[in-house]
């Protein structure tokens, strides 16, 4: 089974929320909410896929922080590995680039969301952590 390599930023604003985003229709899991990021191209290192990806979803430029989490989720046709990394904005305005809703949410309305069960995965540390 293949497996596909994901980075997903973990962005949060003055306030202590956490940026999610709505995968577009059409796509793998869509209308569900997700941390922004997406999958790693050949040759790529995790930290410039994410950079690249959140340039291209938001329009803005982040430092890709430490690496906190990897998730590994098996779907039928796929396994996913999804690493999460804090980020923080370096340069630009966050906007939705790829026409997907955005959203700040705090740590505690996380799971208010439906997010794919690998971005789940995660929320409970967020939570916990405030």
């Amino acid at each position: 089974m293949a497996i596909v390599e994901v980075a997903a930023g973990l962005i949060r604003d003055g306030a202590g929320r956490y940026l999610i985003a709505q995968r577009a229709p059409g796509s793998h899991l869509a209308g569900l909410w997700e941390f922004p990021g997406g999958k790693r191209h050949a040759g790529e290192t995790l930290e410039q896929c994410l950079r690249r990806e959140l340039v291209e979803e938001l329009g803005a430029s982040f430092v890709v922080g430490e690496r906190i989490a990897t998730v590994h989720w098996d779907y039928p046709e796929k396994t996913v590995a999804l690493h999460f990394y804090r980020c923080r904005l370096e340069s630009g305005a966050i906007a939705p680039h790829a026409a997907q809703a955005l959203a700040w949410v705090e740590p505690a309305r996380l799971s208010d969301y439906d997010l794919p069960p690998p971005d789940r995965a995660l929320i409970e540390r967020l939570q916990a952590e405030g």
